[in-house]
């Protein structure tokens, strides 16, 4: 194997010389391995083992030999393929939003089967017509059937997968999205999702003090100060690594992105050093030009360090720059660079210490940095420079008593953005854990920058105890937060990884495909929270995972995630075609823009489905008390449809486009188990709240509307076969005194039946005393009535919480859906062609009777908002009021 070989299987090697491999794609280490050729002990994870190249990663230092040991389905890469798998083959699994829809449908066709079978019965008991029979009971089961919903939740989902596109989220399963939203624990990688897979210089040691290395203020290196000088040198001197992209040279492209060949950490140093030394009008090119090496000593497992000496000029002393492992670079030196001159060592072993084991502490890599000047009349310029010995002892030239400079700390650093989408999801209710392949002491490091971890750690107590970390017991009553080993996880029962998942601050490292699978697992087979600081009482929980990853170690995972999210940019093929979701721009927080469309898509949809169950109530109690009273029908089934799937429509589909109301991201995740898409007091809310002042104004309208044309309502009970019988043989009818007098008459009878008549209010002759022409009229204002009263319906189901005056009418979808419900309206009754469908050009006047009941269905809504929004009392122990406990739905 050479460098920058694929590994093409996987081998044990046996010959390695300085042979390094990238395992990030199979551990999440951002570093490259070096492998070895010794035993490991014996029990070792296979994983972690310094002596096995495996099939898939790439060599990308030095070159080795190894014998194969495993190909294809064999190799580690083909077991994690078998359990991803095996993860993906669930054959009982249903998204969240599935399970709802079929929740719902369960629910509605049951109600719509059971009154329509129901009316159907009581028909043929009251001797109604069989074919009119049949009609009114498919009339009642599509009065129940919302019919805007298939159309609402395809649009919902649809155009939450477009927003989605726009902020670099690419959906691959459209109900994805709504899962995000129900998703109550995330686990995450750590490489390349929320760390940005670059090494980088986050801080400096020098002086005597901890300084960041970038930024402004105090605090931060100074890139002026004499020791931070020499610091520029040793690692502008001491590096072999070189940009190596000359387009980018041309394009400006900043230092922190351009490629590199050579060592990460030395990718890193020259990255960071570069902008600095280009200030100054130089650069690193130029200062290894001007500074010839002259000897140098490569970096190996042995020494721990490397080695150059340079030139200064002419007539100038060789200088010895060596950087390294910190322990062997401080052992080497007798002195210290404090601004800019020598001092004793000795005198800053504190100062040194404590700031080498806050860098330790931090997770960072950390590396010495040091230098001696050769006397030119000792070492001359055709000096030939030998390094030999153990230690260097026989060396031709000095091995130590050298002049320490300072540390530099290195880490693959969080995105920007992570610490504030961690604190959004917090915010949320969902709980943010890591799951990575990577070392435990750079992984809570990256955990507590983020804020996933914010107690204190196993660590933590020990450094405050002042102990080691091993004589601190796991279950120590000031642990907050558990860093965990995949080897610790692999040891665990069932019921301790139970009690271990109810820490709300987790951490897995130096985890195996198969450690993140059963952690997974054991989220989703989680039925207990309890708290550890027993401040709450257990709670019966139902988790909805997340995952994220990007490597082919993360596939297992994501496939069994209730959500798989992989990494566009950085992931493997493997990955992505486990996931569910890919972000393109590999961006932890663009999960949190995915949990707010997510969790709008259900709001948006129980908004949807409260406004079209709210017509049931008008729709079908026209038939009820039809039957039950023989008045005449109220409202026919064509007109049911009219307002099914014509009226309603428009403005069901049109709270798909709705934005989400302010207090979406500091609500809780919904509990699958009892926050159903349709639930009681949605039920209560369009049925026994707003449906019954909807039917209201419809049955108020329509007993105007006929006493305006000489029917008192008083008289209609048992009315139903006089007007079946004129519509039938209008021929038949008499009207009293004078048949010719229809306006004037007092009286009407036809076989057999009578009616009284009243005065009409609007004496028109084709409507005044005729019975079907009145309650065609009547009908169709009945209709008319239900548009009305939608109206302030659909403003009510714009928020769930929220006052209309907050929200605003911006959804500009559902304005247009007021009006062309409305227009349509407008179009059925007075277009005398579309009357044959039941309407009727109705009076303006009969407009109004159902205006104040709209008004009332606003204000209503309204004020039960603003009682919510109230909240409990003060000093009571619940959660919610009364108002919230019974209607907010």
């Amino acid at each position: 194997i050479k460098n920058g070989q694929k590994i093409p299987a996987d081998l044990r090697v046996v010959e390695q010389d300085e042979m390094k491999v990238d395992n990030a794609s199979l551990t999440g280490e951002s570093e490259a391995q070096k492998r070895k050729v010794e035993p490991e002990k014996r029990g070792s994870v296979h994983l972690e083992a310094g002596n096995i190249a495996f099939y898939g990663t790439l060599c990308v230092n030095g070159s080795g030999m190894g014998i194969v040991i495993a190909t294809g389905d064999n190799t580690t890469i083909g077991s994690i393929a078998a359990l991803a798998a095996s993860a993906s083959n669930r054959d009982d699994f249903q998204t969240p939003i599935n399970k709802e829809i079929h929740h719902f449908i369960k629910i509605i066709s049951a109600v719509a089967i059971f009154l329509g079978v129901l009316f159907l019965i009581l028909g043929f008991v009251l001797g109604l017509d069989a074919l009119d029979n049949i009609v009114f009971c498919i009339g009642i089961i599509v009065a129940n059937v919302p019919e805007g919903l298939l159309a609402t939740v395809t649009v919902s989902l649809t155009l939450t997968a477009q927003r989605m596109a726009i902020k670099k989220v690419l959906v691959k399963n459209l109900e994805a999205v709504e899962t995000l939203g129900s998703t109550n624990v995330i686990a995450s990688d750590k490489t390349g999702t929320l760390t940005q897979n670059i090494m980088t210089v986050q801080h400096i040691w020098y002086d005597g003090g901890v300084k960041l290395a970038n930024g402004l203020g105090e605090g931060v290196a100074d890139q002026k100060s004499a020791t931070m000088q020499y610091v520029r040198n040793c690692i502008s001197l001491c590096t072999t690594a070189t940009f190596i992209d000359e387009e980018e040279e041309k394009n400006n492209v900043p230092f922190q992105q351009r490629k590199f060949s050579g060592d990460a950490s030395e990718g890193a140093l020259i990255k960071y050093i570069e902008p600095h030394l280009r200030a100054s009008g130089t650069g690193i090119v130029q200062e290894r030009k001007k500074n010839k090496i002259r000897f140098k000593l490569p970096f190996n497992s042995t020494n721990k360090f490397m080695l150059h000496i340079c030139e200064q000029g002419e007539e100038k002393p060789h200088i010895l720059w060596m950087k390294g492992a910190p322990e062997r670079i401080w052992s080497r030196c007798n002195t210290i660079l404090i601004d800019g001159k020598e001092k004793k060592k000795d005198e800053y072993k504190a100062e040194y210490d404590k700031g080498l084991f806050t860098l330790m502490n931090n997770g960072e890599r950390v590396l010495g940095l040091c230098y001696t000047e050769l006397p030119a009349d000792k070492y001359p310029s055709d000096f030939k420079y030998n390094w030999e010995g153990e230690r260097g002892e026989e060396s031709n030239f000095p091995y130590e008593n050298f002049t320490f400079i300072g540390l530099t700390a290195l880490i693959d650093p969080p995105r920007a953005a992570v610490p504030a989408a961690v604190r959004s999801c917090q915010t949320a209710g969902i709980q943010v854990i890591m799951v990575t392949g990577d070392h435990p002491d750079t992984a809570e490091a990256i955990a507590k920058m983020v804020g996933i971890i914010r107690a204190p750690t196993r660590r933590d107590v020990a450094a405050k105890e002042g102990k080691e970390i091993e004589e601190i017991p796991r279950d120590h009553p000031d642990i907050g937060a558990r860093v965990v080993r995949g080897v610790e996880l692999m040891k665990m029962s069932d019921e301790e990884l139970d009690n271990l998942l109810d820490y709300e601050q987790l951490v897995f490292a130096r985890t195996s495909p198969a450690n993140k699978l059963t952690i997974v697992k054991g989220l989703q087979d989680k039925k207990l929270k309890r708290w550890k600081d027993g401040s709450r009482p257990p709670k019966r929980i139902k988790n909805v995972v997340a995952v994220t990853g990007d490597g082919v170690n993360d596939s297992p995972a994501l496939s069994q995630a209730d959500i798989g999210v992989a990494m566009g940019i950085v992931g493997s093929d493997v990955a992505k075609d486990a996931a569910d979701m890919i972000l393109l721009n590999d961006n932890f927080a663009s999960i949190v823009d995915g949990v707010e469309e997510g969790r709008l898509i259900f709001d948006n949809l129980k908004k949807s489905i409260a406004y079209t169950l709210s017509s049931n109530i008008p729709e079908i109690t026209p038939f009820l008390i039809f039957i039950l009273i023989q008045i005449p029908l109220p409202l026919p089934t064509v007109l049911i449809l009219l307002i099914d799937l014509g009226t309603d429509l428009v403005p069901a589909i049109s709270l798909a486009y709705e934005t989400k109301e302010a207090d979406i991201m500091r609500k809780p995740p919904r509990d699958s188990r009892v926050d159903r898409l349709v639930t009681r007091k949605l039920i209560s809310f369009s049925y026994g709240q707003i449906g019954i002042i909807q039917a209201m104004a419809g049955f108020y309208t329509y007993f105007v509307v006929l006493n305006d044309y000489g029917f008192r309502a008083s008289d209609l009970v048992g009315a139903s076969e006089l007007f079946f019988d004129y519509d039938d043989s209008p021929g038949d009818a008499v009207f009293f005194p004078d048949n010719d007098d229809t306006i004037g008459a007092g009286e009407l009878q036809i076989n057999g039946n009578s009616i009284p008549l009243i005065e009409c209010n609007i004496t028109d002759k084709d409507v005044c005393h005729i019975p079907d022409e009145a309650l065609a009229h009547a009908q169709g204002a009945f209709f008319v009535s239900i548009v009305i009263v939608q109206w302030a319906d659909l403003i009510a189901c714009k928020t769930r919480k929220l006052s209309i005056y907050h929200q605003g009418m911006r959804n500009t979808v559902l304005n247009i859906g007021l009006v062309e419900e409305t227009l349509l309206a407008i179009l059925l009754s007075y277009i005398p062609a579309l009357n044959v469908l039941g309407t009727r050009p109705i009076r303006f006047v009969h407009w109004m009777p159902a205006m104040p009941f709209a008004m009332i269905i606003f204000i209503y809504d309204e004020v039960r908002k603003y009682l919510i929004r109230l909240g409990p009392p003060a000093g009571s122990k619940k959660t919610m009021n009364l108002v919230e406990e019974y209607t907010y739905y």
